[in-house]
């Protein structure tokens, strides 16, 4: 779906706004790839936070990795079987922490609905929803609205992102539309400039900035940013996806 290219997206873009005041957790527990996704060898992953107690914020800040652009980041961790000691009520504590001393707090969530990602969801002012224009996809997400609503989260405001679109797929956005009963909030259009920038390490906002798809990109930033302002208190953005 491409949820974590538009994750580290968003927070580059922010990063931009606030080098020092934004943050982005991998909490893909088990297959992150966050740090992969923005050329960095991290010391210290999730699995070092959030698998006893978290640290206090002085010893959390030495755990984090901090891209060039200023970007704090907090990697995924670095095998299935380390995912499996990750303690769910941390991450909550973690997002707390977090919260407190960013302004802006990026997650990275797997898909579907772990408890990691109920924790999150938890702290979520903005939720960006990532889908493709497939029916498996299109199909997923209706799924994962009517369970938001089943479970009575709260009314995040919502954005729904369709990712890579292609005229010649055969579905188009006012079908998609129409089975998810929500209007996308952004069309990103398929671009071989993404891939690459993905596998340079590079947030595409960043290589190429007048690009269509970071222009875009950065309408979508301009929803939720800045959040301190809009909403008096900072705030937390969870990228999620259905398969």
């Amino acid at each position: 779906m491409g949820k974590t290219t538009v994750a580290t997206n968003i927070a580059a873009s922010l990063a931009e706004k606030s080098p020092q005041g934004t943050v982005i957790v991998d909490l893909d527990v088990q297959f992150g790839d966050v740090a992969a996704a923005l050329d960095l060898e991290p010391t210290y992953t999730l699995g070092d936070v959030a698998t006893t107690a978290v640290p206090d914020l002085i010893g959390l800040k030495a755990l984090l990795t901090q891209h060039p652009s200023g970007l704090q980041v907090v990697a995924g961790v670095r095998s299935p079987a380390e995912a499996d000691r990750i303690d769910p009520r941390l991450v909550g504590e973690l997002l707390q922490v977090l919260r407190r001393e960013f302004r802006y707090v990026v997650v990275d969530s797997a898909p579907g609905m772990s408890e990691e990602t109920l924790t999150a969801l938890d702290h979520t002012t903005d939720l960006v929803l990532v889908t493709t224009l497939d029916v498996p996809g299109i199909r997923g997400l209706r799924k994962e609205l009517d369970l938001l609503e089943e479970l009575g989260l709260p009314p995040h405001t919502r954005h729904i992102v369709i990712n890579m679109f292609d005229r010649t797929g055969g579905i188009s956005v006012t079908d998609a539309e129409a089975t998810l009963k929500h209007n996308a909030d952004i069309v990103l259009p398929r671009s071989p400039r993404v891939a690459r920038s993905t596998n340079q390490g590079t947030p595409l906002v960043s290589l190429h900035p007048r690009d269509k798809v970071s222009q875009d990109l950065q309408s979508l930033v301009s929803r939720f940013a800045p959040l301190a302002s809009r909403r008096g208190r900072r705030g937390t953005s969870r990228i999620w996806s259905k398969p």
